[in-house]
């Protein structure tokens, strides 16, 4: 026999000796765990995801809207016109020069389509802005990055040597700057 009909045989014992009202609550319970299982396999599942649609909705159209920006931001650095090496080069200069200031320099390497800056201290917003700069004015990508965190970090505007502005007020944290090199691909000749 299989365990199967083994377990029936045993029902089938067992079922007949009970009173009519343990029968009834034994099948009242048995209907209580079917509706639970039922609640938690099939309904509060797709109840859960129905309730969440909303918010992912909301979370997907942004991301859509963040693509189409993209897109578009793409569309127009293909759509302008080729720079000169020697324009990319000047228009880098200018974003290295107002954008880091004395934290960084940069070489470029002879005829060469590279340019490496060198970073010292180089807060990381306006590293950033930096790439962003070089990205659209000169058409400039970044090849090779080689950062570590510098070990020289700067607490608010007045730097690390400066007098507190009121004694109450709560000091903000030290801004993140990197230490390293970049290397920038330039458009070719």
């Amino acid at each position: 026999m299989k365990w199967l009909e083994v377990l029936q045989a045993r029902w089938q014992a067992w079922w007949p000796e009970l009173a009519p009202r343990e029968q009834r609550l034994v099948a009242i319970a048995a209907a209580l765990v079917g509706l639970a299982l039922v609640w938690w396999v099939a309904l509060a599942p797709a109840l859960g995801t129905l309730s969440a649609a909303p918010a992912e909705h909301a979370k997907l159209d942004a991301q859509l809207q963040q693509m189409t920006a993209l897109q578009r931001q793409a569309k127009s650095l293909q759509s302008q016109p080729r720079a000169s090496r020697d324009d990319a080069l000047r228009a880098l200069e200018a974003s290295v020069r107002e954008n880091l200031g004395p934290n960084a320099q940069l070489q470029t390497a002879g005829a060469g389509e590279n340019a490496t800056i060198a970073l010292r201290a180089a807060p990381a917003d306006a590293l950033a802005q930096l790439i962003t700069q070089a990205r659209s004015n000169a058409r400039a990508v970044p090849r090779e990055v080689h950062l570590t965190r510098s070990s020289t970090s700067q607490a608010g505007p007045g730097g690390p040597g400066a007098a507190p502005a009121a004694p109450a007020a709560p000091a903000e944290p030290p801004r993140p700057r990197w230490d390293g090199t970049l290397v920038m691909g330039l458009p070719a000749r």
